[in-house]
């Protein structure tokens, strides 16, 4: 019996530091990326793949920000978009390639995939989500007032744009994704957690100005795919309690009532970790199976249960 994985790969497989981030560093950290999915894919799984664009969102909105003079601005769930097509098609012809080279067979998609979200989630009311380039107060508050931003001033470093970030709600391309699989199509989807748009009460859709996270939206879809593995590919091999204390421990296997412990606790930050365990645990109660996290090169050491850490059931 073939069984379904659904991957997210987080920005460390796609921008290794501040060094790297051209389109060419890009897509050799896919390649490298992509050594370590084809050993996924020796398991038998259809694999569904899907991925950050934070930092690739907010080049694009830095260049409407210095062309605005002569060019139009791009709407952020334009932005998405945009990134979803260009950060898929890397993944595609990466894993393509590797493909090959390890003389399997399989034809990578992207899609271009919508999220939905309710229109009325507290986050419109509350926007928090930092995006776009660090601007002076007085920048920031022409900004606001030209453009109708939301504007915060981040950690002492300047003022950024800020907004909302909904939970996802419904995957609008889930059945043309359960198509692709069933064709054993490798699926690149939900980038960036999805273009956010909402719906009204006819049905119809419409994007929002929105940044949805990217592990919500890919345990959403791994549930509605009833997927048999769940795994987050992140910076680092395993999860840690007390991170970067000295008194740090790593984590090799946590169930469900230890995970929701530990959020209750303050264990995991709010920017990184916490919603890589929320989206597991997530996933694990509304399916029965197991989510792994672990980084890009320890894959298959954590599919053999020797890396990585496993959230299951504790029963």
């Amino acid at each position: 019996m073939t069984h379904i994985a659904v991957l997210a790969l987080g920005g460390n497989s796609l921008i290794k530091d501040k060094a790297h981030m051209t389109v060419p560093d890009q897509y050799a950290a896919c390649v490298e990326t992509s050594t370590h999915i084809v050993n996924l894919l020796k398991y038998g799984f259809k694999l569904v793949i899907t991925h950050g664009n934070g930092p690739q969102v907010g080049f694009i909105l830095r260049r409407s920000d210095l062309s605005r003079h002569e060019l139009h601005p791009i709407p952020l769930d334009s932005c998405v978009a945009d990134t979803q097509g260009a950060i898929g098609y890397n993944i595609q012809m990466a894993l393509s390639n590797e493909l090959k080279r390890a003389g399997m067979a399989g034809t990578v998609v992207s899609l271009v995939t919508q999220t939905v979200v309710d229109a009325h989630d507290p986050a419109f009311a509350n926007p928090a989500k930092p995006v776009g380039a660090f601007m002076s107060k007085a920048v920031a508050l022409q900004r606001s007032r030209e453009g109708g931003w939301s504007v915060m001033e981040d950690a002492g470093r300047g003022y950024r744009r800020v907004v909302p970030s909904p939970l996802p709600q419904e995957i609008v391309e889930i059945e043309a994704i359960r198509s692709l699989l069933g064709q054993n199509v490798i699926v690149v989807a939900v980038g960036g957690g999805g273009i956010p748009v909402v719906k009204d009460a006819q049905g119809y859709i419409k994007g929002v100005e929105a940044v949805i996270d990217k592990d919500l939206a890919s345990s959403l879809l791994a549930r509605d795919l009833q997927a048999d593995l769940f795994m987050i590919s992140t910076a680092v091999p395993q999860v840690y309690l007390n991170y970067n204390k000295p008194e740090q421990i790593s984590v090799d296997k946590m169930t469900v009532e230890a995970a929701e412990q530990y959020m209750e606790e303050g264990q995991f930050s709010r920017g990184s970790m916490l919603p890589k365990i929320r989206a597991c645990v997530d996933f694990v109660k509304a399916t029965g199976h197991s989510a792994i996290i672990t980084n890009p090169e320890n894959i298959e050491q954590a599919l053999a249960g020797k890396s990585g850490t496993m959230l299951c059931c504790g029963y």
